[in-house]
């Protein structure tokens, strides 16, 4: 009996094995898919990561949105630069600032020194509305110092020229006072010339070193609408613009005044001059290379801010061929009416001659019986050639044969006395 359950036990044991076996295998096999995308789920994520902070490496610094007008006046934070004024929060702000030129202090006696502090002092004191100092380092631009060299230069390159030309007529007319006075003033304009062009080259080059800086110190003066009382709603914008603009300027009048105790001049900037100083604050990189002096010469603006509208450009090529049009018409008539006047006056001249001629033709005829013929002949040939352009040919007298009793002469001389009378 014992001899037939070993086996079977063993059998049992053989079988349970198996399925302890098959069991581990499922495990296995049912752990496995779970766990992969666990772990792929882990690799996405660190790829995920790092593209991003690759793209965030790419982008930083740069705008990733879409950049708009208003975004972009957010950022300057002002509205507009009118009449020496920047405009701030619509119209509720307005700052006019002013230009100091400072003093050597370093330099002046002791004296000096004290009543420059002095001047500070009482500059000080005198303030009754909040300022701003604004100390501002630019590269030194001497642009318009060069140019103004070189148009120097240039002029006296022409002068001397124009000297060289008078020196050779004084050697061909043999003045040699004159030629000698002319080589001095030559060789006067020679070395300032030369001095010139030495300034020049030694100016350009001190620009091109960009370690070359020059501070400013500007008055940075502000007045609020606010601050007019008596509540806003009762003025026009224009009304509250003006009342600004009046304190401000009052301010900064009153403020150049103390300071010029201090010896420091000051003056208002223009809203040119505050359009580059923004421009510089906000730019200070670029302002080295992109000049906003430089951008406003070439008028870069003209197309597409101070452009005109093409129907008013054709417009005015209109008016303007009307206006060539209507100066050679009116030239023309005037031509052709002086010409119509001088050959009136001829006209009337000619007029004036036949007139004449014909008076004397009746005065003749009336005394025709008591003038000898050939004499009245000779007398209206005579009066149908005089005002003719050609030469009347002289007819010599005919000669008269005194007759018996010589009464010819006699009765010419009678008959010329009656038509005198």
């Amino acid at each position: 009996m014992s001899s037939e359950i070993i086996p079977l036990l063993q059998f049992g044991i053989y079988i349970i094995i198996g399925i302890i076996f098959l069991l581990v295998l499922l495990y296995l096999y049912l752990m496995k898919p779970k766990s992969a995308p666990k772990e792929k789920e882990h690799n996405q994520e660190i790829n995920d990561s790092t593209s991003q902070e690759k793209r965030v490496d790419q982008n930083y610094g740069r705008f990733t949105g879409n950049l708009t007008q208003e975004s972009i006046f957010d950022f300057m934070e002002f509205d507009e630069i009118v009449d020496n004024m920047i405009v701030r929060k619509n119209g509720t702000q307005y700052v006019m600032i002013l230009q100091c030129n400072g003093v050597n202090y370093d330099l002046m006696s002791e004296q000096e020194k004290i009543s420059v502090e002095e001047g500070f002092v009482q500059f000080l004191n005198t303030l009754r509305f909040p300022i701003q100092l604004y100390v501002q380092s630019r590269t030194l631009n001497l642009r318009d110092i060069i140019e103004d060299y070189k148009a120097r230069v240039d002029n006296l390159t022409i002068e001397i020229d124009k000297i060289d030309a008078k020196i050779a007529q004084a050697k061909i007319n043999g003045n040699k006072a004159l030629k000698e006075k002319l080589e001095f003033e030559k060789r006067r304009k020679v070395n300032i010339l030369e001095y010139g062009i030495s300034i020049t080259d030694y100016v350009e080059k001190l620009s091109s070193n960009k370690n070359v800086l020059q501070q400013r110190t500007y008055v940075v003066v502000s007045y609020y609408s606010a601050e007019i009382g008596g509540g806003l709603d009762k003025y026009s914008k224009e009304e509250i613009y003006n009342m600004c603009f009046s304190e401000l300027y009052t301010r900064c009048q009153n403020i150049a005044s103390a300071l010029a105790t201090s010896q420091i001049s000051s003056s208002i900037l223009d809203s040119e001059e505050l359009a580059e100083l923004l421009y510089i604050a906000y730019n200070r990189d670029e302002a080295e290379f992109l000049q906003l002096a430089k951008a406003l010469d070439a008028q870069y603006d003209s197309l597409y801010s101070s452009g005109k509208d093409i129907l008013i450009k054709k417009q005015e090529k209109l008016d303007q061929e009307i206006n060539i049009a209507a100066i050679d018409m009116a030239t023309d008539s005037i031509l052709k009416a002086d010409r119509q006047k001088q050959i009136e006056e001829l006209e009337l001249t000619i007029s004036k001659e036949e007139k004449i001629k014909q008076k004397a033709n009746e005065l003749l005829d009336t005394y025709e019986n008591q003038l000898d013929p050939r004499v009245y002949q000779l007398a209206k040939k005579e009066i149908a050639n005089s005002g003719s352009e050609k030469p009347v040919e002289k007819t010599e007298a005919p000669k008269l044969e005194a007759a018996p009793g010589t009464t010819v002469v006699r009765k010419k001389v009678v008959k010329r006395r009656k038509l005198e009378n």
